[in-house]
């Protein structure tokens, strides 16, 4: 298992995470119904007939309609989509109504327990594999024999903003963070994480995160780089915050670096004989410039968020997760407008924007 698995599959055993998908990403009326303070973690192996063993699961039971609903998650890190998911869906299934039978917990004649499958997958190629196994068996006039279990599927690269403006809690910000944003977005969204999980209730989540970050978001961030390992998310926006200009700089040195070696290139291609000299040199010149201009013009734009951001928090208190977003996207010509708004709006949606 590497450090991305375990670290991840670590913040899925924690309770709040689990709600927060429930919650914010499966949208049916059942959800509501659901008591999450008897949310609790259940063996995540159990010995089929032939001994072989499962670990790599993540399972929880959770009170429903005064019952118990069993939330079997799995989380998939390969890089493209399983095709017979749906199939192992169904073995894991079985496999846990069996374990639940074989241990007793379930006795004839009562019933067996609902099972909300869900998978989970951070591949950067989208989920295309069937959903349901009966997609995945062919009718020959036998439908009605066909097995039918569906799962629920959370591809995290493909939510949108919108949606997870709209869910608005932990596990939104940690998907974010999947993306590898800019520093400068990460300080912000660790911002955010370190306010909803201030409570000493969420100490050993605040630690998973940590880990995860460390061990998986800054190495992706910053390959290469020798980073000392926080032990809070306060370090890690501090530490952000010291090192942001040093990285920038530094990419702005190897964007002029390959603007360099593309110049040199082009003009080795395009050049003849007589002209190739000055082709190198233009193509040098040109990748110069590309890459001055694209660093003032960022660093231009990042500081005029920051301060907005600061003024609209002076006038408005602390801002909503809707607000960071738009911020955080905004061009320098749009943060001019939203500056000018500001001195005369008498609320932060009348400086942005309606919420959506």
């Amino acid at each position: 298992m590497t450090a991305h698995d375990g670290s991840y599959k670590h913040i899925f055993s924690h309770a709040q995470i689990v709600e927060d998908l429930l919650r914010g990403f499966v949208h049916e009326d059942w959800v509501a119904q659901i008591d999450y303070s008897s949310l609790e973690k259940v063996g995540g192996s159990y010995v089929t007939d032939d001994l072989r063993e499962r670990e790599d699961d993540i399972i929880w039971r959770v009170r429903f309609k005064g019952e118990w609903l069993y939330v079997y998650l799995l989380i998939e890190f390969q890089s493209r989509s399983d095709p017979w998911m749906a199939l192992r869906i169904l073995v894991y299934t079985g496999l846990l109504y069996q374990d639940l039978v074989k241990s007793g917990q379930i006795v004839a004649p009562n019933k067996l327990p609902p099972i909300f499958p869900v998978v989970v997958y951070n591949g950067e190629s989208p989920w295309r594999a069937a959903c349901e196994v009966a997609e995945l068996i062919e009718p020959a006039g036998l439908s009605v024999w066909r097995p039918s279990q569906r799962y629920f599927l959370l591809d995290e690269g493909r939510v949108s903003e919108p949606e997870l403006a709209r869910a608005d809690n932990s596990l939104a910000e940690i998907i974010r963070l999947e993306s590898s944003p800019e520093p400068e977005a990460m300080r912000h969204i660790i911002g955010r994480l370190t306010q909803r999980l201030r409570e000493p209730r969420y100490d050993s989540l605040r630690r998973a995160l940590v880990v995860w970050i460390n061990r998986v978001v800054l190495k992706r961030l910053v390959p290469g780089e020798s980073i000392p390992e926080a032990t809070e998310l306060q370090e890690i926006d501090t530490m952000l915050a010291e090192r942001v200009v040093e990285w920038t700089e530094k990419w702005k040195r190897e964007g002029l670096e390959q603007g360099r070696q593309q110049g040199r290139q082009q003009g080795r291609q395009e050049g003849h004989q007589e002209g190739r000299q000055e082709g190198i040199q233009e193509g040098i010149q040109e990748g110069i410039q590309e890459g001055i201009q694209e660093g003032i013009h960022q660093g231009r734009t990042q500081g005029e968020i920051a301060l907005l951001r600061r003024q609209l928090t002076r006038r408005f208190g602390p801002l909503p997760a809707w607000a960071e977003v738009r911020l955080a996207q905004a061009s320098t010509e749009q943060c001019e407008i939203w500056a000018d708004r500001l001195l005369e709006a008498d609320s932060l949606e009348a400086v942005l924007g309606s919420v959506d």
